[in-house]
């Protein structure tokens, strides 16, 4: 009993790790892109003259490089239209990179705008967008209430056995697994919040 405890806790544990590292990488590739709100970020701060609205992206140890990066794009970008091209591409870069070295990700180069994000992330930022949250509680709450309805659907159904049938038993137990873990999951990260992208300390360390 004790052993398939332990078991039990290592399975869920790594079904928690799956998701995060899933989410991660998730919230990466939105901040990647060339339609995503570190590069519309820099667009701005481009567009009117200030580097403000773009630091707030990378950490504070990262500032020099990115005002040097950003004073260099300001001064080449007037020479001329295809110079302008190639230093804004420039400043996003730097900016994308500079944000995924803060959040303990290696720059993997900009990403092209339209990708395909899932529902939840554009959700969530028209909710800020347009000051409601309702539409994200929607969508969250009714995804989560049909898979929970699934997964007890298919340990309902498997639940009633001959016990001299195990392979009939394994698959209830299978199908119960499932389902214990998948509404553990769903209470444990709705329990606790996501962690930002990064956090800096004194000495101005990332962590995640």
């Amino acid at each position: 009993m004790r052993a398939n405890k332990i078991f039990m806790r290592a399975f869920v544990s790594a079904m928690l790790l799956t998701a995060l590292i899933f989410t991660s990488q998730m919230a990466f590739a939105h901040c990647d892109g060339m339609d995503g709100p570190v590069v519309k970020a820099a667009q701005q701060a481009l567009q009117i003259g200030d580097v403000n609205l773009v630091l707030i992206w990378v950490q504070k140890n990262d500032e020099p490089e990115l005002r040097r990066a950003f004073e260099s794009t300001l001064a080449v970008r007037k020479l001329s239209a295809e110079a302008k091209e190639l230093a804004d591409r420039y400043f996003f870069e730097t900016v994308v990179r500079l944000h995924r070295a803060g959040e303990g990700a290696p720059y993997t180069g900009l990403k092209p705008a339209g990708r395909d994000l899932g529902p939840a992330i554009p959700a969530a930022d028209r909710a800020l967008e347009e000051g409601s949250i309702e539409p994200v509680v929607k969508l969250i709450t009714s995804t989560a209430d049909e898979g929970v309805r699934e997964q007890f659907k298919e340990a309902l159904a498997r639940k009633k056995f001959n016990k001299d049938d195990i392979a009939r038993g394994r698959e209830y137990v299978s199908a119960y697994v499932t389902y214990i873990h998948y509404v553990e999951h769903l209470y444990e990260v709705a329990k606790h919040p996501a962690h930002g992208h990064f956090e800096e300390t004194e000495a101005g360390e990332a962590h995640r």
